[in-house]
C-alpha cells in the first residue's frame, strides 16, 4: 500500500513495496509544467545502502534515467521501480493540487439583506441629499473628523460594483492615520466582498479562478509591504476587473 507523509513540507515521504523515497526539500508550488525534486531511495528491507537522484520528474527521459539507475544500484527490477515512481507522482501532484487549493483565502459567506432592509436601503437612496446622509451615517459609525476624506474612500469602496471601478491611494506622514482611515471606511463593506492584500503571498493573485476576483474590495496597507502583488495588481486594474 502506497502512502505520501507530508508532516514536514520540506522532507516528503513516500512509501510504497520495497522502496522508500524520500523527497528532499519538497516540491515548488509553481510552475505547474514542472516537477524538479531531489530524491532519495532505499529498499526497505536494505536501509543501508541508498541512491540519489535529482530530476524533473515531467522530464520523460530523465525519469526513465532514474527509473533504470535505481533499479540497478538497489538491484529490484525496473518493472516495480517504474510503478512506484508513477505513483509517485500522482501522489506529488495530488498534494500540489491540494496544497495550492489550501492557499485560497477562504470567503466569508454572502450576506443576504431581509425585505425590511432592502426596502430601508432604497429609501434611503431615494432621499433628497444623499452625499449629505451619506456623509453622516458613516461618521455616525466611529469616523469623526475626516468627513471629507472618508466620503471620497466610501464611495472608491463601492465603485468596485461598476464596471469601470475606482482606485484610491492614500498619501501622509507616518502617523497620520491612513491606515486608520481605510480600515474604518473598510468596516462599512460587506466581509465577503474584501480582500486584504497583506494575507497574499507573491503567487497568490493567480491561483484564483477566473470571477473570484470581480467586484471585490482589494486593501492594501502598507506599499512596502506589498511590491510582490504590484504587478499581477496592475494587470487587475488595466483589465479592469
Amino acid at each position: 500500500m502506497s502512502k505520501l507523509v507530508t508532516d514536514n513540507p520540506e522532507l516528503l515521504l513516500y512509501l510504497e513495496g520495497k522502496l522508500h523515497i524520500t523527497v528532499l526539500g519538497g516540491i515548488k508550488l509553481t510552475g505547474l509544467d514542472r516537477l524538479k525534486v531531489t530524491l532519495k531511495l532505499i529498499r526497505t528491507d536494505d536501509k543501508s545502502n541508498a541512491f540519489r537522484h535529482n530530476l524533473d520528474l515531467y522530464n520523460s527521459m530523465q525519469t526513465e534515467q532514474l527509473i533504470e539507475k535505481a533499479s540497478e544500484a538497489l538491484d529490484i527490477s525496473s518493472s516495480e521501480t517504474s510503478a512506484v515512481v508513477n505513483n509517485l507522482i500522482t501522489a506529488l501532484e495530488n498534494y500540489r493540487s491540494e496544497r495550492l487549493e489550501s492557499m485560497k483565502p477562504k470567503q466569508p459567506e454572502k450576506r443576504t439583506l431581509s425585505e425590511a432592509e432592502r426596502k430601508a436601503a432604497i429609501t434611503f437612496l431615494k432621499s433628497p441629499n444623499l452625499l449629505g446622509r451619506t456623509k453622516q451615517v458613516i461618521a455616525d459609525s466611529g469616523l469623526i473628523g475626516e468627513e471629507n476624506n472618508s466620503l471620497i474612500a466610501y464611495l472608491t469602496y463601492t465603485s468596485r460594483k461598476r464596471h469601470t471601478p475606482l482606485h484610491l491611494m492614500c498619501l501622509g506622514a507616518s502617523g497620520t492615520g491612513k491606515t486608520w482611515l481605510q480600515e474604518k471606511v473598510s468596516e462599512l463593506m460587506p466581509e465577503e466582498d474584501k480582500l486584504e492584500i497583506t494575507s497574499l503571498s507573491s503567487n497568490a493573485f493567480y491561483y484564483f479562478g477566473r470571477e473570484e476576483l470581480k467586484h471585490k474590495l482589494l486593501l492594501i496597507e502598507d506599499l512596502d509591504g506589498a511590491e510582490s502583488v504590484l504587478y499581477p495588481l496592475r494587470e487587475l486594474q488595466s483589465k479592469r476587473k
